[in-house]
């Protein structure tokens, strides 16, 4: 174990001890969670951090806004995550014409040899394991809502009809912080329907050399299978299971509580925040430090686990006012301050 005794022992409930089968199952998971996170790093260099976070939200059972100027290897991370994983991975381009049927399907008439005719549903590509929405906000926001019901119920609807998404079914979107013109922003309520907003930022100058080396030359480095979907969804149901310590429990409320205008002592909270996070975030990081616990091959996560995804999970969760707009004051800065109020 990564992790000392003393550190595991203190964030496990006042409940019991962990129940020895839950000891083994988490060492043998971190063990091919550390393979699979090797794999994709060969990969995609310079970005571990991003890696990180996207790998914690597939274990977490979310989906994950991927923000980040072109070329920084969002869409290589997609197709990289379906081939270590055994996913089956599609990709949507987004554009304004794309309709709700492109992406979920449609029914179509069809006319039998003895004349009979019925609907048949025909499947959109939604009906994957792994999704990659490309510039999501250039979608309408009719194609958005249908893309919102399949991140949210694992279902869609078409023509009154229900039908089942393939399990596991995530969704990772990538958006263009430059180019705004011809988009159509998230609204809040879809922005909260995504785990992590992960930002891609430049490589440093190693990780960027390694990559001229690797993909110019006569061969590239390619993805290589590690787990299958059944064992990511194994790693999904085991992440419910870890221990959580009440240090850890306390530190997420007070973390995500101070970040309401309404309820925060924080003087920077109640005079530059417009809305803060609702219980989604509380939610997602307890699943979130959980993730990173057994990704790190650690018994139980701690306060330092709350610490590290702060940002990713709150920062599209949280909008400032016109004040603190006016007065230079960005979201970055308020999380690190609310970071900071937690022990």
């Amino acid at each position: 174990m990564a992790t000392s005794t003393s550190t595991a022992s203190a964030e496990i409930p006042q409940t019991g001890a962990v129940p020895d089968t839950i000891v083994a199952d988490i060492e043998r998971v971190g063990h091919r969670l550390a393979e699979a996170r090797s794999a994709v790093n060969k990969v995609i260099m310079g970005l571990d951090t991003v890696v990180e976070e996207t790998l914690v939200t597939l274990l977490a059972g979310g989906h994950v806004l991927l923000i980040g100027v072109p070329g920084l290897g969002k869409t290589k991370l997609v197709s990289t995550l379906g081939v270590v994983f055994g996913l089956d991975e599609r990709r949507i381009q987004c554009t304004p014409d794309l309709m709700p049927a492109d992406i979920l399907g449609s029914e179509v008439l069809e006319e039998s040899d003895k004349g009979k005719r019925s609907f048949r549903f025909i499947q959109g590509p939604v009906f994957c394991q792994l999704l990659m929405a490309d510039e999501i906000n250039r979608a309408s926001p009719r194609t958005q809502s249908a893309l919102l019901q399949a991140m949210q119920e694992h279902r869609i609807s078409v023509a009154g009809s229900y039908h089942d998404l393939p399990k596991p079914f995530h969704v990772l979107a990538t958006q263009n912080p430059l180019e705004q013109e011809g988009t159509y922003p998230l609204p809040e309520a879809q922005l909260d329907r995504f785990f992590m907003q992960v930002d891609v930022g430049y490589p440093d100058r190693d990780a960027e050399r390694r990559v001229l080396m690797d993909t110019t030359g006569a061969s590239e480095t390619e993805p290589t299978a590690i787990m299958s979907a059944v064992e990511l969804m194994a790693a999904q149901r085991l992440i419910r299971h870890v221990p959580v310590g009440n240090s850890v429990v306390e530190a997420i409320l007070k973390l995500v509580r101070s970040g309401r205008p309404e309820s925060s002592e924080l003087e920077t909270v109640q005079n530059h925040v417009s809305w803060g996070p609702g219980p989604r975030a509380s939610q997602a990081l307890m699943l979130g430090v959980r993730a990173r616990a057994v990704l790190d091959n650690r018994l139980a996560p701690n306060v330092d686990d709350v610490r590290a995804l702060a940002h990713p999970i709150l920062r599209h969760r949280m909008a400032l006012n016109f004040a603190a707009r006016a007065e230079g004051v960005h979201l970055t800065r308020v999380i690190d301050q609310l970071c900071e109020t937690i022990a």
